[in-house]
């Protein structure tokens, strides 16, 4: 019988050895259950071949066709992927909507020995689970916000408390975007369906009677949208106010942002958008300074003439609570160090 989850958390702590996703490849790549590996019946190309005779000829000759394809992709996988595992395995799967492919591959594992089980409706219960879990009801988590300027070291900041053991959720982390103007990182974003589990998973994993720092963020990080409850949570979440001179903060991001610094066809492109909000006599001046390789000066510049402003026109939109103020004379490992043991007395107080 197939298992039913009533909620996230609950799916998350399934207790099984392995979660196995079934569907094809390009389904599996645009999201899947955290942790879950791909173990495809059908390829993209079999998964198109079939529904076209499942539409275009006939249903029956389509489920005949499936039926090969799976239990021979499957006896494959058996083969060559899951052959070292013993008796005791305990793998859970599932597919689009816990039907033919799940169920299929399902058995074959059980007449093997295997106490594998299957998720009841699928994938899709899967996202019905995240989407009431990010969407509609509201977080259980306290979240304390770091706030500041661009190039205060919130990021890094971040990763300090984590190491020494304070709960953070590192939404830049987790959208792969350093969530500004100039923030791509390698790889690209993921899928705003991958993101949400990514996100529902860390989560569901952070204990909620524990507070969680998190970097202030605006409602996109890059081209992903943060999901309604975490977006309520993180405009109510108290601030920690960063705060650090324009010079210290300039040498940082020079560090952090080398990689698009150096790359100045890539910087004219994401920095000539902007005549139509700063106007081309200050666009045309970063452009001279990039022509000069002026990493320096440009970055302090595009804090002066955008980033800063930007900051200070959002901040004066909306009321926040404060429950400190720290100043951060340098971004070193020492300046970091000091302000994170701040951030450590802050929170066992509250």
């Amino acid at each position: 019988m197939a298992l039913k989850f009533p909620d996230l958390s609950q799916l998350y702590a399934h207790g099984f050895d392995t979660v196995i996703d079934v569907r094809s490849p390009a389904e599996y790549a645009e999201d899947h259950l955290q942790d879950a590996i791909n173990l495809p019946v059908l390829n993209n190309e079999e998964r198109a071949r079939v529904g076209t005779i499942y539409v275009q000829e006939s249903p029956f000759l389509a489920r005949k066709l499936g039926a090969a394809l799976v239990f021979r992709n499957a006896a494959n996988h058996i083969e060559q992927h899951l052959s070292q595992h013993e008796g005791s395995w305990r793998p859970l799967v599932y597919c689009w909507r816990g039907g033919q492919r799940s169920g299929s591959f399902t058995w074959m594992l059980q007449q093997i020995g295997w106490r594998a089980d299957v998720v009841e409706g699928g994938y899709r219960t899967y996202r019905r689970l995240v989407n009431a879990y990010l969407y509609d009801d509201p977080l259980p988590h306290r979240l304390i916000a770091l706030d500041g300027y661009t190039g205060t070291a919130k990021t890094d900041l971040l990763a300090l408390l984590q190491r020494r053991g304070v709960q953070v959720l590192d939404l830049e982390a987790l959208a792969n975007h350093r969530g500004s103007l100039l923030g791509e990182r390698p790889g690209g974003q993921p899928a705003q369906k991958a993101f949400e589990s990514a996100l529902s998973s860390a989560l569901c994993a952070i204990d909620p009677a524990r507070p969680v720092v998190v970097e202030a963020e605006s409602s996109k990080i890059g081209s992903l949208i943060l999901p309604p409850s975490l977006w309520t949570a993180l405009c109510a979440a108290p601030r920690v106010q960063i705060t650090a001179p324009i010079e210290a903060r300039t040498a940082y991001l020079v560090r952090a942002y080398d990689d698009i610094l150096s790359d100045s066809d890539r910087l004219r492109d994401r920095l000539s958008p902007l005549r139509f909000h700063r106007g081309h006599e200050v666009v045309d001046g970063w452009m001279c300074l990039i022509d000069a390789g002026e990493k320096h000066a440009l970055t302090q510049a595009l804090m002066e003439q955008h980033y800063d402003p930007a900051y200070t026109k959002s901040r004066q939109s909306r009321s926040v609570e404060v429950l400190a103020n720290l100043d951060i004379a340098s971004l070193d490992d020492g300046g970091l160090s000091a302000a994170a043991s701040q951030i450590e007395s802050l929170l066992d107080q509250l």
